[in-house]
């Protein structure tokens, strides 16, 4: 099911939401700036995913308990 059509049985329902807000909003601006917004969502959850990923990384590691040391 495509945005137009879930957005015509929205409609048919009464949803102000889908039948005003969301046509609306995406004839505010043109295509091209939605793409851009869209990719920058994108980019933005995968930086977050790679801090998760290093936090992870580093909580998993096993640190060195205690210092070695040469006894003469």
């Amino acid at each position: 099911m495509d945005e137009k059509t879930a957005a015509a049985e929205h409609s048919a329902h009464g949803c102000f939401f889908c039948a005003v807000a969301v046509p609306f909003l995406e004839n505010l601006c043109p295509e091209g700036t939605r793409d851009h917004f869209r990719n920058s969502r994108v980019e933005f959850l995968k930086g977050i995913r790679s801090l998760i990923d290093a936090r992870i990384a580093h909580l998993s590691s096993e640190h060195q308990k205690g210092t070695h040391v040469t006894v003469e």
